[in-house]
């Protein structure tokens, strides 16, 4: 499996496949308002977002964005802060590593551009990504937790540290 950054092109391809993913599991419906913001997100030419994917056989497999401080992000107030978002893997390539790999990715990019914190949330009943990202390293922080307009759960928050953390990578999988 091949982790890189997404061309202008698959951001079609990308939208689809998370759109996808989050109805399969039951994280979305499809006539979602959210649906429309997740099949665009950090996908702006003029933002320093980055929206990695994972290949496989020239097949794309998952999908996840790297935002910094802006207008999409969440969780992100200053900028030695960076916030994964849109994590998304095909369905039929669940339970591969493939999630693993692309969170790895973002660490070791997310590092290398000078954050020292690397926060995301997640759905409450997203439990297979929570326990990913506790196995990585990730803590969560309810004073981050938030609901987001005309949903009815919180989004639950977890943060890596990036600065203090020198086995982070090592955990991830991902290149140092």
């Amino acid at each position: 499996m091949l982790v890189r950054p997404a061309s202008p092109e698959e951001f079609p391809t990308i939208g689809d496949l998370r759109v996808t993913a989050y109805v399969q599991r039951g994280f979305l419906r499809e006539d979602d308002s959210y649906a429309a913001e997740l099949r665009r997100l950090g996908m702006g030419a003029d933002t320093r977002d980055e929206v990695l994917v994972a290949v496989e056989e020239d097949r794309l497999v998952g999908t996840v964005t790297l935002m910094w401080r802006g207008d999409q992000s969440e969780l992100v107030t200053s900028d030695e802060e960076a916030e994964i978002r849109a994590l998304a893997v095909a369905p039929d390539a669940q339970g591969r590593g493939v999630a693993r790999a692309l969170v790895g990715a973002t660490v070791t990019r997310a590092r290398r551009s000078g954050a020292h914190t690397l926060l995301l949330c997640t759905q409450p009943t997203m439990r297979r990504a929570q326990r990913l990202y506790d196995a990585l390293g990730f803590h969560r922080r309810p004073s981050l937790d938030w609901t987001p307009d005309g949903v009815d759960f919180t989004l639950l928050a977890y943060s890596l540290s990036l600065a203090s953390s020198p086995h982070a990578d090592a955990r991830t999988g991902a290149e140092a």
